[in-house]
């Protein structure tokens, strides 16, 4: 039960990842990301191995549609999967099983996917489709998150008897050319979590270059509340 977008960014080559659920912390246990490799998320009936497996056939050399004819062939429940991936040059692959809960499916564009299982119906994921699509000028962060601010507004997930069923979990991985991420954000247990996850970006995001800074020049990084008041104050 959760909705998913994939994309690279190809001004950059940042590989990214937004997903919501009404499961708890997904962050934690669909999304994996590796810079210059790849991005991977398996959900529905999730299976964690997966995307770590993508991503060790992605460093073997294998190109994107082979590592998904892989995935397939080793779980003998792929039938209840879903599976996602972006490579490094954009490459696109998507799996959607038969026996994932309806309704449930995927929708590929040129280095982006958008996938979701227990949701409203189609139209959640044409709308992420066309809000990430739509901005193909903007920074890959925002645009994965107005991605998932789009399949919410478009009826998001829905149980089998109609109701709504809220966003409970939230999460935003970014990578850019190293190996840890430069964006990872997660929003485990909330009423609105993509809401709480637009409202901890807008915090985090400006604060982005100190970080980047304190990293990999700490004999020129000031303490934070300095920087923060020399370089975040208005003017």
């Amino acid at each position: 039960m959760t909705f998913t977008v994939i994309g690279r960014c190809p001004r950059s080559g940042r590989l990214g990842i937004g997903l919501a659920t009404y499961s708890l912390a997904v962050g934690g246990y669909c999304p994996a990301i590796h810079a210059g490799l790849g991005a991977v998320s398996s959900q529905a009936f999730v299976n964690p191995r997966l995307a770590p497996l993508a991503l060790s056939l992605l460093a073997l050399g294998h190109a994107a549609h082979r590592v998904m004819a892989t995935l397939m062939a080793e779980d003998p429940y792929i039938a209840y999967r879903q599976i996602g991936l972006v490579d490094a040059g954009g490459a696109v692959e998507a799996h959607t099983g038969e026996r994932t809960r309806p309704w449930a499916g995927h929708l590929t564009g040129d280095g982006f996917l958008v996938m979701g299982n227990v949701l409203a119906g189609p139209p959640v994921l044409e709308a992420m489709a066309k809000a990430f699509a739509g901005n193909a000028g903007g920074e890959l962060d925002q645009r994965l998150l107005a991605a998932l601010a789009a399949g919410r507004d478009a009826g998001g997930q829905q149980a089998a008897d109609g109701s709504h069923l809220p966003e409970r979990s939230a999460s935003l991985h970014v990578h850019h050319g190293e190996p840890v991420a430069e964006l990872d954000l997660r929003v485990d247990a909330h009423d609105a979590a993509v809401d709480e996850l637009q409202r901890v970006h807008a915090v985090y995001r400006p604060y982005l270059p100190y970080y980047a800074l304190r990293s990999k020049r700490p004999d020129q990084t000031p303490p934070q509340d300095l920087w923060a008041r020399q370089n975040l104050a208005p003017r």
